[in-house]
């Protein structure tokens, strides 16, 4: 049993291949119904979770499902993590491994992918050039594909993450500020001669968060339920989606766009 979360992408893909290859069964956590089941895993399945690093932090919305899930375990439960990051994921897993100990499910195994950028929402920050993008998605598949084995054979313990330099300070002071100031659709505004109302960036959105009634310019819904993802930004095939200032004269990605 694979839970997953993703947005731009690079989480699905990776969740995926997992799932495909140790033969779990895939459940998106975006999915209503996926809150309100109640899970009891079969003696020898596994269990892991698999998404995206926002602010060297497990997404808030991660973690409150993992606040939230009934899950009956076994005594024989493996439980792994993996994460996506566009350069590293600081101390990431320990909060979700603290997240998890609170629901009393124990963490085995944890991973991390590096992936193509897509944050956008700080000026000094971009996605890959073409390049780039391709040398890393070529590098995270052959690291998947040693990391799969790792866990059919349930090998233990924090393997191939990259926690950059001054993890403490990156996930809990500067992620406690990316959490309480950037995490926010107030600044998303849409050029309307630009907009072809084609619905996409509703589409995309993975929290519901975009409103279009009867196709009209997009409108954040100001719920609080925002991730600043930049998902809607990026699947705008006319770029008429900007985050204030900072998205100006920047790129696009989501998993695939290139292909």
């Amino acid at each position: 049993m694979l839970f997953y979360f993703s947005c731009t992408g690079n989480t699905l893909w990776a969740a995926k291949e997992m799932a495909e290859s140790l033969h779990e069964e895939l459940i998106n956590i975006a999915d209503k119904d996926t809150w309100i089941k109640h899970y009891q895993l079969k003696a020898g399945e596994k269990l892991g979770f698999c998404f995206p690093v926002h602010g060297w932090r497990p997404p808030m919305f991660v973690r409150n499902f993992v606040q939230h899930i009934q899950i009956q375990l076994t005594n024989d439960t493996y439980c792994f993590a993996l994460c996506t990051a566009g350069d590293t994921i600081g101390e990431a897993m320990d909060i979700f491994k603290h997240d998890l100990h609170n629901k009393s499910i124990m963490l085995h195994s944890a991973f991390s992918l590096i992936m193509p950028e897509s944050y956008v929402g700080l000026p000094f920050m971009d996605v890959d050039k073409p390049v780039n993008e391709k040398k890393k998605i070529t590098q995270a598949k052959a690291k998947l594909n040693s990391i799969i084995p790792q866990i059919a054979n349930h090998i233990k313990g924090n393997i191939h993450l990259t926690i950059g330099n001054w993890p403490k300070i990156n996930s809990r002071v500067i992620g406690g500020f990316f959490t309480k100031h950037l995490i926010t659709d107030r600044p998303f505004k849409v050029s309307s001669s630009k907009c072809l109302h084609c619905g996409k960036c509703q589409a995309a959105c993975p929290v519901n968060n975009i409103s279009m009634t009867n196709l009209h310019t997009p409108t954040w819904k100001h719920n609080g339920s925002c991730l600043a993802c930049f998902n809607c930004y990026h699947h705008c095939p006319v770029h008429a989606i900007e985050y204030g200032w900072m998205t100006q004269h920047k790129g696009q990605y989501y998993f695939g766009r290139n292909k």
